[in-house]
């Protein structure tokens, strides 16, 4: 512990929205980073689960579920100029809780662009009004030259995953013998992306993680928010459409405004299967759950613009969760997307398993680079309490994300592609576990067709059409 340092000292006010698993595990960084009291921060939340936390650091803590009607009563007398609004909720806007912190001279930071509670399901809006690429543009248009810092989606993914994809950029420029300073810009890194002939970039997890007792029957087991996963799984997968794609899906819907860079499939995320490979784990099947990070990037490594750019890489994530989610998964799309009754995040009922969270990097000339950490549940509990390998990597961004913009209070609007990478990374590094870069020759297309004959792009591996499981 005594090798952590303070990163600066802060004299406002903190308030936490929402103290679930992230909240918990983020709250001990907080205060070991930054000179602050306890007494600078206060918790509100939707029901009791946290109360001991806060207790066993001195925190206020209020059980006060935040509503349409009542969020501005309750979190206007708690944020003035200076202050820092950390949300890491469900089911709270996330446009409403930046909108206010623009009005209050607060800045902000999440880990997800969410909806007030029911959005991610409701049958009266439209698949793509529930879309992340539609939440995105409503945080995107709160953008103001010199308004408080409000940093989108900075947990692990979205978050760290936007730094590993530029650290990973400039590891294969190097190791294919063209290295590469960092870019100054977004136009720059987006043509050595191109440079270097990036066609495909997955977030590609596999969490191992084992808690005990098992999963029982009926019940929805998770590493991390169980309302979280669901509603992103809930909605309708999500991806970044590359400029080299030839095959649109006949599920596949292009938006008609924003940034353009990425389309929706209809279908929820959490019935889309695709293929990816970890260095661990090897080849695996993995979720397309939408994620922002799928969109951000995709966007932020354009050249050109619109549908049809010079250049832009295909991103999505692609997500096997712990054994146990897997099942839960399954049992949830028999009951036509109905929550189970029982649902528990586990977390001191782990007994073994990492977080393989990283980056793979696809088309350059080594074929396919895999970046990122590996984060096992003894290391994660032994680098900071109350925390799992699957919060650790969520809870060490979100403090880097706090640090980074009190250092850089008036910047706006800002997803984690325009934040300073090195900065970010430099930080959380000690709390990633075993940080590993691997090459690797595995396509989608290894070792399929023994069994039958398949619709598949032989021509160039990296089409969408041969990394989804049909």
């Amino acid at each position: 512990m005594g090798a952590f340092r303070k990163e600066l000292a802060f004299a406002g006010r903190i308030v936490m929205v929402g103290f679930g698993s992230i909240g918990q595990g983020t709250l001990p960084l907080l205060l070991r980073h930054i000179d602050l009291e306890p007494g600078q921060i206060t918790i509100v939340t939707g029901d009791e689960n946290g109360r001991k936390v806060a207790a066993e650091y001195g925190v206020e803590f209020h059980d006060s579920p935040l509503t349409p009607a009542n969020y501005r009563a309750l979190l206007e007398p708690r944020l003035a100029r200076g202050d820092f609004l950390v949300n890491c909720s469900n089911d709270v806007s996330s446009v409403a809780l930046i909108a206010l912190c623009q009005e209050r001279g607060a800045l902000y930071i999440d880990t997800c662009i969410e909806p007030w509670a029911g959005g991610y399901t409701d049958a009266s809006v439209t698949p793509e009004a529930r879309s992340n690429y539609a939440l995105r543009e409503a945080a995107l248009a709160l953008k103001r030259p010199g308004t408080p810092t409000a940093i989108l989606t900075h947990g692990a993914n979205p978050g760290m995953v936007s730094h590993l994809v530029k650290e990973a950029l400039l590891n294969i420029a190097r190791d294919i013998g063209r290295p590469a300073e960092a870019p100054k810009d977004r136009a720059g890194w987006a043509r050595l992306a191109q440079s270097l002939g990036i066609k495909s970039i997955h977030i590609a997890e596999r969490d191992t993680q084992v808690a005990v007792p098992r999963k029982a029957p009926g019940e929805f087991v998770n590493t991390w928010s169980v309302e979280g996963f669901v509603g992103e799984g809930c909605q309708p997968a999500e991806l970044g459409w590359g400029s080299h794609e030839k095959h649109f899906p006949a599920d596949g819907r292009r938006h008609d405004h924003g940034c353009k860079a990425a389309i929706w499939l209809t279908r929820p995320g959490a019935s889309t299967r695709v293929r990816t490979w970890t260095p661990l784990a090897g080849a695996i099947h993995g979720f397309l759950i939408t994620h922002g990070e799928s969109i951000s990037l995709a966007d932020y490594f354009t050249v050109g613009s619109g549908d049809s750019p010079d250049y832009r890489p295909t991103v999505h994530y692609a997500y096997h969760p712990s054994d146990d989610t897997v099942q839960s998964v399954h049992e949830l799309a028999g009951r036509n997307w109905k929550l189970q009754d029982s649902h528990r995040i586990v977390k001191d009922e782990i007994v073994s398993g990492m977080d393989e969270l990283g980056v793979l990097l696809m088309g350059h000339e080594k074929g396919a680079y895999w970046y990122g950490s590996r984060l096992s549940i003894e290391q994660a509990r032994a680098l900071c309490t109350h925390n799992s390998a699957t919060s650790l990597q969520v809870t060490a961004p979100v403090v880097a994300g706090v640090i980074w913009a009190l250092k850089n209070p008036a910047r706006g609007v800002v997803d984690p592609d325009e934040m300073d990478y090195k900065a970010v990374l430099d930080f959380i590094r000690p709390y990633l576990g075993e940080v590993v870069g691997a090459y690797s020759d595995w396509t989608p297309l290894k070792d399929r067709g023994w069994l039958f004959e398949e619709d598949l792009d032989r021509d160039d591996p990296w089409q969408f059409k041969n990394f989804r499981v049909v």
